[in-house]
C-alpha cells in the first residue's frame, strides 16, 4: 500500500519535533558538564565545544532541522508547522525527568497556551505564494517594506547585543531569544530562497549560477551562526521548560510577520481569519507571562538572594552553594528548587545561639 506525500510529511514532522525536543536537552546536559569543567556559555565560554554531549545534541537538531526541510516538501506548511509545537512538550517533560527542572501546573498551563496560540495563529496563517526562482525572491525581499523590516530587525539585535546583554542577559531570558528569533525570521526566509534554488536545480534549471543564491546562503550561516550562539546563552542560564515554548512562540511569531511582510499574505485574507490570529497572538502572549509568573513563584526574600539547595539520594536537603540574585547556581550539575535567604540566616542564628547556650 503505497504512503501518501501528506503521511510522509506528518511522520517526518513528528519525527523532527522529537529531534529537536531532545536537542534541548542534550545539549542542555552538555552545557552544565561544560560549565563544570570550564567556564560558562553565558558568561563567554566556549569550553562546551569539547563535550560529546553538546555535540550529541547539535547533531540531534541537525536530523530534526533537516527533517522539518524535508517534510516541507511533501506536505504543506498548515501540516508541518503547527507540529514543531511537539517539540516544547518532548523538552518540558524530558527536562522534568532528566534535568530535575520540574515543571508545575502553571508552567503546564503557559506551555498549553503557548502552544494553543501558536497553532491557531500558523492555522489561520494565509498560505503564501510559492516563488518560481531565485531571481523572483529576490525581488520579493529587495522591497522597501521588507527592507525597513530587515533594517529594523538588525537596529534590535545590535540593541540587544551591545546594550541589554551587558545589562539583563544574565537575569532576562527574552534578551538572547529575542536576539534568536529575530535572527531565526530572516534564517527562514533565506533556507527558502535556497531551497527554491536546489528544488529547481534538481529539475534541470540551475540556480547556483545566480550571485543572489550565494547571499542568501551566506545570510543563512551568519544567522545561524548568531542564533546558536545566543540559545546556548539561554540554555546555559535559563530552565530549559522556559526557555523551549518562549523560544517557539517568539520565532513562530516573528517569522510569520516576517512571511507577511515579504509576500504580502494578508492582502487576500478575510475579517475572519485576520481575528483568529489575532486571538492567537493574545494566547501566546498570555502563555508566556504564564511562565514568567511561575518562575517567580520561587521562595524569595526582598534582597532577591537565594540559596541553592540539592536534594541528595537520602533525600535530605544539603546547602551547597549560596548565590546573590539569582535562582539557581549556574555552576551546579543539577538544578534544584531554592530556600530563601532569610531561612538560611535564621538558622544559622538559631544555630549559633544553641551553641552558644551549651558553651
Amino acid at each position: 500500500m503505497a504512503v501518501s506525500d501528506n503521511t510522509r510529511g506528518l511522520i517526518l514532522a513528528m519525527l523532527s519535533s522529537l529531534f529537536i525536543g531532545t536537542s534541548f536537552i542534550l545539549k542542555k546536559k552538555g552545557l552544565q558538564r561544560a560549565a563544570a569543567a570550564g567556564t560558562r556559555a553565558g558568561v563567554g565560554g566556549y569550553t562546551y565545544l569539547l563535550e560529546p554531549l553538546w555535540w550529541a545534541g547539535m547533531i540531534t537538531m541537525i536530523v530534526g532541522e533537516v527533517s522539518n526541510f524535508v517534510a516541507y516538501i511533501y506536505a504543506p506548511a498548515v501540516l508541518v508547522t503547527p507540529l514543531g509545537a511537539l517539540s516544547i512538550i518532548v523538552s518540558a517533560v524530558l527536562a522534568h525527568f532528566m534535568l530535575k527542572e520540574r515543571l508545575r501546573q502553571m508552567g503546564i498551563l503557559g506551555c498549553v497556551s503557548c502552544i494553543v496560540g501558536s497553532v491557531v495563529i500558523v492555522i489561520h496563517a494565509p498560505q503564501e505564494h510559492t516563488p518560481s526562482s531565485v531571481h523572483e525572491v529576490w525581488i520579493l525581499a529587495t522591497q522597501p517594506a521588507f527592507l525597513i523590516y530587515v533594517a529594523a530587525t538588525l537596529s534590535i539585535v545590535l540593541v540587544l547585543m551591545l546594550h541589554f546583554e551587558p545589562l539583563y542577559g544574565q537575569t532576562n531570558v527574552l534578551v538572547y531569544l529575542g536576539i534568536c528569533s529575530l535572527m531565526g525570521a530572516l534564517t527562514v526566509v533565506s533556507i527558502k530562497a535556497i531551497g527554491i534554488a536546489i528544488k529547481l536545480s534538481l529539475e534541470g534549471i540551475n540556480q547556483f549560477g545566480y550571485p543572489q543564491t550565494w547571499f542568501f546562503l551566506s545570510v543563512v550561516v551568519i544567522c545561524v551562526i548568531t542564533q546558536l550562539n545566543y540559545l546556548n546563552k539561554a540554555l546555559d542560564t535559563f530552565n530549559a521548560a522556559i526557555v523551549s515554548p518562549i523560544y517557539y512562540v517568539m520565532f513562530t511569531t516573528l517569522t510569520i510577520i516576517a512571511s507577511v511582510i515579504m509576500f504580502k499574505d494578508w492582502s487576500g485574507q478575510n475579517a475572519s481569519s485576520i481575528t483568529s490570529e489575532i486571538c492567537g497572538f493574545i494566547t501566546v502572549l498570555s502563555g508566556t507571562v504564564i511562565l514568567h509568573m511561575t518562575r517567580d513563584e520561587e521562595p524569595a526574600t526582598s534582597t532577591g538572594a537565594q540559596v541553592a539547595v540539592n536534594e541528595s539520594e537520602t533525600s535530605s536537603a544539603k546547602l551547597i552553594a549560596f548565590v546573590a540574585g539569582k535562582e539557581h547556581d549556574p555552576h551546579l550539575i543539577v538544578y534544584t528548587d531554592t530556600i530563601s535567604v532569610g531561612e538560611f540566616l535564621q538558622d544559622r542564628l538559631l544555630g549559633t545561639m544553641e551553641t552558644s547556650r551549651k558553651a
